[in-house]
Formats: C-alpha cells, sequence, structure tokens
C-alpha cells in the first residue's frame, strides 16, 4: 500500500517537474533571446530626447546674414519624474520664485491636452546660455529635469521685417494635421520668407536616447548612441535683396509713411522691398517680452504690422502716363511725334474736365512725359476708349485694359510673400456696376481720371517697380521675386525658376518713353532725382488724396544698361518730386556706387533734408 502511495507520489511530482519545465522554456526563450520582450524591457529605462535642428539662414545676395540663429536653451520636465529636489536650490539659479516653481511644475493635466504627467513639457524657455551654464552644473541633482537646445532669430541688420517674418509656437490645428512634422513646443514660420519656406527653413528633427536610473536621472548613451538619429538642419535660403540697400531705405523711410521697392531688371531680383513705419523684427523674436512688444504692435495707430509695399492699393499717379504711351504707340492710335495743346487744362464739351500746369507746347510724347501734360494724356485716354465710337466706350476700354494687364496691372505678380494684392484696372462692367445696370450712363469723359493714374486706377508700389523694370527691360520682365537658391550641407536647391513675361509691345516703342523720362530728371518734373554720372530715367506723380497728396516716384538706372529699377511711394507728402524722388535718386546711387558720394555738398544736403524731415509729426 504504501510502495503504491509512493510511486503515484512520484508520477504526480514527475507531472507538476514536466508542466513547470515546459512553462520555464519558453519563459527562458520569450525574455532572455526574443528581441521584442528585451526592447520592452528596456524601454522602461531608455528615455529619447528630441535633438532640435538649427533653423536655416537667410543671407542677402552678397552672402550676408539677414536672419542667424542665437543659440538658447529649454528647461524640459517630466512630472512624474520630479523627486525630493531642493526647491530653493533651484529656484534660485533660475532666479524664479517659489510661487512661480509650482505655477510652472503643476498644469492642469486633466484638462489641457499640451500638458502630461509622463510627457517632457516646457518648464522654462528660451533661458540664455549663462543662466544655463550656471544650473548646468547642478542638473544632476534635479531628477525629471533636462535641457534642449534651442535657436531663437536674430536679424544683424534690424530691417525687412515685412520681407523676413517671424516664429510662433504651432498650435493645436497645426498639430493635429496628417502626418504633421510638428509637436507640442515646436515652433512655425509666421509671414514673410518665415511662412514662404517653411518647410526648407524648419530641417529635421533627431533623436537622442539615453539611459534613465529609478531616480529619472541620466546615466548615459543607450547603446553607445547606436540608435541616435542626428538632426538636418535647415537649409540656408539665398535671397536676391541688398542688405545695405534694405538698411539705407528704411533709414530714409523713417518717419515717413509708404514704401519702397527696387528690382534687378534682369532677372526680377528685389534688391529691397520695405514698408513704413516698420519695427526691429528683433523684437518678436520667442522671448518673455514678447506678448507685451505684439500688443502693442497690433494697437499702434500707424499700423507697422501692415506691408504697404504689396497689401497698400494707391493711385499711381502719372507715372500711369508711360504705359499709356507704350500702349496707344502699339495700337497705332497715337505717334511719338505728335503734339496737343495743353492750355492749363483738358476742355470737353464746354467745361474743364482735368487742370494741368503751365509748360512748353508737348510736341511729342517724350516731352509730354518729361512736363507731365495731364491735358496731352487725357486726349490720348479717350481715343483708346472711343476707338469703336464715341457711343460704345465698352469696346475700346475693355481692350485697352487687356493691354493693360499684360504689364502686371489688376492682377497679382505672385511674389513669394503672403497675401499680396491685385490692384484695380476698372473694366466697362466694373462702371457698369457703378454708374448703372443699363448702357449709356457713362462715357469716355466721365472716367477721364484713369488718363493720368488717378480715380479707380491701384497699383501696388511692387507692381509700380515692375513696371519701371519693364521699361528699363523694353517690353519684359520676370516675375519679381526674393529667393535665389537654398544651400543645404551637400546639395544646393534652385527655387522654381522664375517666367519671363512680355507685354506686347515692341521695343521701338520704349524709346521715345526713355527719352522722356530722362528729360523729366534733367530738366522736367523730378530734377531732385539727379545723380553724378549716371543716368536716371524716373517719372513723378502725385496721388490725389483727401487730404495731402501722395508723392509717388519711380525710376531706373542708368539708362543704356539697367540695373536697378524703383518704385517710392510716400503717404501725404505732396508733389512726387519733393520726397519720392530724392528718396529713389539716394537709393540708386548707394546700390550703383556702393555708397552716396560723401564729398557733394549737394547730395549731402539732399540726404539730410530727407533724414530730418517727420512726416509723422502730426498724427
Amino acid at each position: 500500500m504504501a510502495d503504491n502511495f509512493r510511486h503515484r507520489q512520484y508520477i504526480i511530482q514527475g507531472v507538476f517537474l514536466l508542466l513547470a519545465i515546459a512553462l520555464i522554456i519558453p519563459c527562458f526563450r520569450l525574455q532572455l533571446t526574443e528581441g521584442t520582450f528585451q526592447e520592452k524591457a528596456r524601454s522602461t529605462a531608455v528615455g529619447k530626447i528630441t535633438i532640435y535642428p538649427a533653423r536655416g539662414l537667410v543671407t542677402d545676395r552678397h552672402h550676408k546674414l539677414l536672419v542667424n540663429n542665437k543659440a538658447m536653451y529649454d528647461l524640459m520636465v517630466t512630472y512624474k519624474e520630479v523627486k525630493d529636489i531642493d526647491t530653493l536650490k533651484f529656484c534660485n539659479l533660475l532666479g524664479i520664485s517659489v510661487e512661480e516653481f509650482e505655477e510652472r511644475l503643476n498644469k492642469d493635466f486633466d484638462r489641457d491636452f499640451r500638458f502630461s504627467r509622463s510627457k517632457p513639457f516646457a518648464f522654462m524657455k528660451k533661458i540664455p546660455i549663462e543662466m544655463y551654464a550656471r544650473f548646468q552644473e547642478s542638473m544632476y541633482e534635479f531628477p525629471g529635469f533636462f535641457a534642449q537646445l534651442r535657436n531663437v532669430r536674430n536679424y544683424p541688420y534690424r530691417v525687412g521685417a515685412h520681407v523676413l517674418g517671424y516664429l510662433r509656437e504651432v498650435n493645436r490645428q497645426e498639430i493635429s494635421v496628417e502626418n504633421s512634422p510638428y509637436q507640442r513646443g515646436d515652433y512655425i514660420g509666421v509671414q514673410g520668407l518665415e511662412y514662404a519656406y517653411e518647410e526648407e527653413l524648419r530641417g529635421k528633427k533627431g533623436a537622442k536616447y539615453v539611459l534613465k536610473n529609478n531616480l529619472g536621472r541620466i546615466e548615459g548613451a543607450y547603446k553607445n548612441g547606436e540608435r541616435d538619429i542626428p538632426a538636418e538642419s535647415g537649409m540656408t535660403l539665398v535671397t536676391g535683396m541688398d542688405g545695405e540697400l534694405q538698411a539705407y531705405g528704411e533709414k530714409l523711410m523713417r518717419n515717413k509713411r509708404g514704401s519702397v521697392v527696387a528690382i534687378e531688371p534682369k532677372t526680377g531680383d528685389i534688391l529691397a522691398m520695405l514698408s513704413t513705419p516698420t519695427y526691429d523684427p528683433n523684437l518678436l523674436t520667442i522671448n518673455k517680452n514678447r506678448g507685451h512688444t505684439w500688443k502693442y504692435l497690433v494697437t499702434d495707430t500707424l499700423k507697422p504690422l501692415f506691408d504697404r509695399s504689396i497689401r497698400a492699393e494707391y493711385p499711381p499717379g502719372s507715372i500711369f502716363k508711360t504705359v499709356m504711351s507704350l500702349i496707344s504707340m502699339q495700337e497705332g492710335i497715337w505717334s511719338a511725334n505728335r503734339g496737343f495743346g495743353c492750355g492749363g487744362g483738358y476742355n470737353y464739351g464746354g467745361s474743364r474736365k482735368l487742370a494741368c500746369h503751365g509748360h512748353i507746347y508737348p510736341s511729342s510724347v517724350k516731352v509730354a512725359l518729361q512736363h507731365s501734360c495731364n491735358s496731352y494724356y487725357c486726349e490720348m485716354f479717350r481715343k483708346n476708349v472711343d476707338r469703336y465710337g464715341y457711343k460704345n466706350p465698352y469696346e475700346g476700354l475693355d481692350t485697352l485694359v487687356s493691354k493693360l494687364t499684360k504689364f502686371g496691372l489688376g492682377k497679382k505678380l505672385n511674389v513669394d510673400l503672403y497675401d499680396e494684392k491685385k490692384g484695380n484696372i476698372p473694366d466697362a462692367a466694373y462702371y457698369n456696376r457703378i454708374y448703372s445696370k443699363e448702357k449709356g450712363s457713362w462715357r469716355s469723359p466721365t472716367i477721364i481720371s484713369v488718363s493720368i493714374g488717378q480715380g479707380e486706377v491701384q497699383m501696388t508700389t511692387l507692381q509700380m517697380a515692375n513696371l519701371a523694370a519693364i521699361i528699363a527691360n523694353k517690353g519684359y520682365y520676370y516675375q519679381p521675386h526674393l529667393a535665389k537658391y537654398f544651400v543645404g550641407e551637400d546639395r544646393v536647391k534652385r527655387v522654381n525658376q522664375y517666367p519671363k513675361h512680355t507685354v506686347g509691345v515692341e521695343e521701338k516703342y520704349f524709346q521715345p518713353v526713355i527719352d522722356g523720362m530722362e528729360l523729366a530728371v534733367l530738366a522736367g518734373t523730378a530734377p531732385r532725382a539727379k545723380i553724378k554720372d549716371i543716368e536716371v530715367c524716373g517719372k513723378t506723380g502725385t496721388s490725389e488724396n483727401s487730404g495731402t497728396d501722395h508723392s509717388v516716384f519711380f525710376a531706373f538706372a542708368p539708362k543704356d544698361d539697367p540695373k536697378i529699377a524703383i518704385a517710392v511711394f510716400v503717404e501725404n507728402a505732396g508733389f512726387g518730386g519733393t520726397y519720392a524722388a530724392p528718396i529713389a535718386s539716394l537709393m540708386i546711387e548707394k546700390y550703383l556706387k556702393g555708397d552716396i558720394d560723401r564729398d557733394d555738398p549737394l547730395t549731402i544736403a539732399k540726404e539730410k533734408r530727407i533724414l530730418d524731415t517727420d512726416l509723422l509729426g502730426a498724427d
């Protein structure tokens, strides 16, 4: 009996032993030989630190930095890992109070999507290097905290705010987009080139894997850094701008409201593009004063955030006469040597429609442009609109408009900036809506102010500068642009080829207009645009306004080999030759000579007058 019991006991023990072995073997295999479980076990002691790339730089055409990066640190924290730290010492190192420490650490984890107890979040952003150096020596005493190198933008020239743009923290919508490269706390370009070329400038984030002990302190690299992914810096954007010219233009336009655009005619490269009043772009870098600065800029009645170079739509005034001349000669409506009596204004039907200032008889297109005769261009405009008969101005106006649009008027030029406006070139349908739904309520005399760039005609300063480039090129333009190409660590990336546009006017018709613009500077309406040893071709405009008129001028130089085309619009500054023309001439000389002639007393006096003028004093 006892032997039988002992025999059964051995059998049962053997069965249990076999079952135990059957369980131990797969567990041994899973835990010690299967990579999945090994990795899972290790992950509990492995932390991932995001490595942020340096954002791409922005340079001018001479490779001088317009935007660079300034190294700073974000102090990150994982709430669950914060244990037994010396709070007072921590606060002293960072220069904050205990109350501020508690506020920064304790978030509304249950309701605020931006924060998690188990994931790192920013405890303090943009710590200067000096402060970080002091704190870093004691970092090991503060489990749960670690630093991430970040870069903030820096603007060496302190100019070009509207062109360059700025950064801000991404919002929830930008994070939630499918395959979004952004996560909480990332920065994104806003406005300007930062926005237009965000993809190229932002770079790609990397990752560093570290081993942590049970207190959350970093013990070293995981697998000697084998799994680390290096960050890929953003590409450097090389623009066609001239940083010195941009800075000089903003200096001349200080205490004035308006805009300036300068273009290299043969390429379409934008050399300078400014809007005033403006602001120092360094003010909107990510820092503790940013919120206060933003509020000030938004509420400022001078609207420094508004980019007048592409968003303000202005009546161009008499610079419009140049394009009217070109189209009229091309269409056979007017000849280069045709004269027309002025008599102090344009008369029609026994009443004066538009006044004109005293000048010699406008015997040709070039003389009419030299003295900017209003009567001459009123008659020219009417010949265009009435080409199919006085009672049928609709077809004539629409034919004229179709020619004007080829010059980039009334449509966007598609510059590489956000929110460019298209201006306005009114057609027959436009006037039918204004005057009546029925035809016959308006005729060419009704809209005669269009002939001199007034009335409903509107252009951006960019369009004005581009028109000057077209005349300089004698019939074509390249799409105006800021970006030339990108340079990476091992590659050069060209931006899209900018298209060439022809305007449908033969080259021979440009010479009378160019000669007239030269005469306007030498002995006409724009004597303040003269430059010693440089042949400047320009045209003034006075844009009528309910208050003080606006000062307008566009030009190119040198005459025979144009290297710069420029448009200047100064609001509420009076006649075009008073302020816009001298500003343009100073910028042309600066660009072509490297500086203005400091030995010429007339040039120095011209510059001093512009710099000393404050047209905002009454605001």
